[in-house]
């Protein structure tokens, strides 16, 4: 089975080469960077996408820098809707299902249950309202499609906020981390499996899904599970966001419900401490 992955270079993308890295597992996956496949280019996408006999393509590429996305608008919104809409539309001139990343930024923050997929999407920054867009793009121009909606991705690859944490908690003696913002920190390689387990099924129940790891913290919450499972000593002090101001608004609450997903699939997912613990583990392993 022939799979295209855009976006190679990001973090997800690191993620899907290691997993499948592996070439007994029945899938023959071909990477293509930024560099070398320019979503926000039709033709290039019209092209990779007829050329290549591909059963599936998964988006990886994506503006995530949440408040670069404020000033750079016009990327963002090139990269997250425009792109989206070539890839749904190669998609469909090739007969290829198309999984999309998404994410929790869709929705405001201001719910006090766990978001399910049919929930009103309520951006209140200029990315998770590309983002949503993005999402609105390739239902209107594809219906083989699987949107995944996570939130707060981490792994060993790339930089993100456990690698962040790790680095900071060996240059300072003292950090602060707000405490008012509750989601759910996702492994990326959880994530990654899961899509392959997705695929591997052949399923047709095309749609929006959400997926994260299971549980709930804060960032103060998840900052403090690093240090612990990675041996930092530091005095870790819990602030409010106000404190701590950035371009972009966050969602307060970015819990996720993965009922559908669960149910569809029949799939077992890993708490978001145990899930640390691997990926403490195999960036330590990195280092060494």
């Amino acid at each position: 089975m022939n799979i295209l992955v855009t976006g190679a270079s990001g973090q997800l993308g690191h993620t899907f080469k290691a997993l499948t890295a592996n070439k007994n597992n029945g899938l023959n996956v071909v990477f293509r960077s930024s560099s070398e496949l320019d979503i926000t280019n039709y033709e290039s996408v019209y092209h990779e996408l007829t050329v290549n006999d591909y059963a599936y393509c998964i988006n990886c590429a994506a503006f995530t820098n949440v408040d670069k996305a404020e000033s750079n608008t016009d990327l963002a919104r090139l990269v997250n809707i425009t792109g989206a809409r070539n890839l749904a539309l190669g998609c469909h001139e090739s007969k290829t299902v198309l999984i999309h990343i998404s994410t929790d930024f869709v929705f405001d923050g201001y719910s006090n249950e766990p978001y399910k997929e049919e929930d009103i999407a309520r951006p209140i920054g200029f990315y998770g309202d590309t983002k949503y867009k993005g999402e609105r793009a390739i239902i209107n121009n594809l219906k083989e499609h699987f949107i995944i909606r996570t939130s707060w991705l981490y792994s060993e690859f790339n930089t993100n906020f456990m690698k962040t944490m790790v680095r900071l908690g060996s240059e300072r003696d003292e950090l602060s981390v707000v405490y008012d913002q509750v989601g759910t920190p996702t492994y990326a390689k959880d994530l990654a499996k899961m899509i392959i387990q997705m695929i591997k099924a052949h399923s047709i129940d095309y749609g929006i899904y959400n997926y994260s790891n299971e549980g709930v913290a804060s960032w103060y919450d998840f900052a403090k599970a690093i240090f612990d499972e990675y041996g930092i000593t530091i005095n870790l002090k819990p602030i409010l966001s106000s404190e701590y101001p950035t371009p972009a608004a966050r969602p307060k609450f970015s819990v996720l419900d993965k009922s559908k997903i669960k149910q569809t699939f029949g799939i077992e997912i890993p708490h978001w401490h145990d899930s640390l613990k691997l990926a403490i583990k195999a960036y330590a392993e990195m280092k060494a």
